[in-house]
């Protein structure tokens, strides 16, 4: 057995990498901009896959967490190599003080199942009604059932396939956004029969 050493390290957040997500909130509205919000998350993930669920832990002091907290809803926009600097830019910015779809440059468009905008840009957006909400220390964590999802187009096959892995999805891992790297494998290889 091969010696190792280890370092007891404080504890804390080390459940990485993450995926770097951008959550819409608020309301759809073309000529009013401000009636809306989105922020990064990476504090987000997968709960249950029937019904579909997910969660996102939002800060009480960031602008967007009223309009969550108010209409229950928001949106999940997975973000992509391509949007790295507007997913870091929305973390570190507050839409209490800049509009963040004028200044990033991204599109709201609506979306199908909740009031709040989807973003135009992103390859996958998951709309979310919020089921419950847990207040647990520096973060609330808002349930939510997934109500729809929308994917770009361009990232389906002729045989109606999603290649979700095409779309250079971004990975967030303490503190540090990467993408994502060679495959290793799929679901099941290390025991498939050759």
């Amino acid at each position: 057995m091969p010696t190792v050493n280890k370092t007891d390290f404080k504890p804390g957040n080390m459940l990485y990498p993450l995926p770097a997500v951008l959550v819409s909130c608020g309301e759809y509205d073309k000529d009013d901009l401000s009636k809306s919000n989105f922020l990064t998350i990476a504090w987000t993930g997968t709960i249950c896959s029937d019904p579909p669920m997910v969660f996102i832990s939002v800060r009480p002091s960031r602008h967007s967490y009223d309009m969550i907290r108010k209409s229950g809803e928001f949106v999940i926009n997975l973000t992509t190599e391509g949007l790295v600097q507007q997913t870091d830019k929305a973390g570190v910015w507050t839409g209490s003080k800049v509009n963040k779809w004028k200044e990033l440059r991204l599109t709201p468009m609506p979306a199908k199942t909740v009031m709040c905008p989807v973003i135009a840009e992103s390859p996958v957006n998951i709309e979310c009604k919020v089921q419950d909400v847990k207040e647990l220390g520096s973060h609330t964590m808002f349930t939510a059932l997934v109500t729809n999802v929308q994917v770009t187009s361009d990232y389906i096959d002729e045989k109606n396939v999603f290649h979700l892995n095409d779309t250079g999805l971004l990975a967030y891992s303490h503190g540090t956004y990467f993408s994502l790297g060679k495959k290793l494998g799929t679901f099941g290889y290390s025991v498939r029969k050759k």
